[in-house]
């Protein structure tokens, strides 16, 4: 079973895959967050110009080169209302691994959902919390790096 790369525990085939084929449209900002976080590990530039209110085709080289020199390796989904989703994102950059925290804002644009802006938070992945990759060990004897 190939799973999501957002983390749902669902197959990618029935999770995020009909959002990325445009097969149907997210029904809410956290099924559209998850979706585009998808789509930054699978490397879909165009589903995230899409879904993105600001983003335009020009944006497009800018948005591949970020999503091709990340490797991500766990989301984290910390709350959810309304039109925001704050979550933690992990990934490996230049041999280094990272955490982003983001507050997202999201729009309805005629009757589908868009990313519109994002707060950055403060991130930190502690040495003795489980791993962001669902290794099952701490992070400072696995992805550590």
């Amino acid at each position: 079973m190939n799973l999501c790369p957002c983390k749902s525990t669902r197959p990618y085939e029935t999770c995020c895959e009909p959002f990325h084929t445009q097969k149907r449209s997210a029904k809410t900002p956290l099924e559209l967050m998850r979706s585009r976080y998808s789509a930054y590990v699978r490397g879909l530039v165009e589903y995230l110009i899409q879904t993105d209110t600001r983003s335009t085709q020009k944006d497009f080289a800018d948005i591949e080169a970020f999503s091709k020199g990340v490797e991500w390796i766990g989301l984290e989904i910390l709350d959810h209302h309304d039109a925001i989703v704050e979550f933690q994102a992990y990934y490996n950059l230049h041999g280094k691994t990272h955490a982003m925290h983001e507050k997202s804002v999201f729009v309805k644009v005629g009757d589908i959902w868009k990313y519109d802006k994002g707060e950055m938070l403060p991130a930190k992945i502690e040495r003795n919390a489980p791993c962001p990759c669902k290794s099952g060990k701490k992070f400072k004897k696995c992805c550590l790096r």
